[in-house]
């Protein structure tokens, strides 16, 4: 699976493509889709999985702003 497959937007794409990322990591594909959905997500995966880089992609992506604390 590619990222294009989970439903981040096009500028998020240009900007993972950017940094060399192809493909995601197994718990980047399971997260992702939920985090943008708003959904709560607990995600356990070995060190240096990508798992910050998941939650950080919803930042990134337009119309998925995160709320204010």
């Amino acid at each position: 699976m590619s990222f294009s497959h989970l439903g981040l937007s096009d500028k998020v794409l240009a900007a993972v493509a950017a940094t060399g990322y192809t493909t995601p990591t197994p718990i980047q594909e399971q997260a992702i889709p939920h985090v943008l959905a708003r959904r709560d997500v607990l995600g356990i995966a070995q060190t240096g999985t990508g798992k910050t880089a998941a939650f950080v992609l919803k930042r990134a992506a337009p119309g998925h702003e995160c709320p204010a604390p």
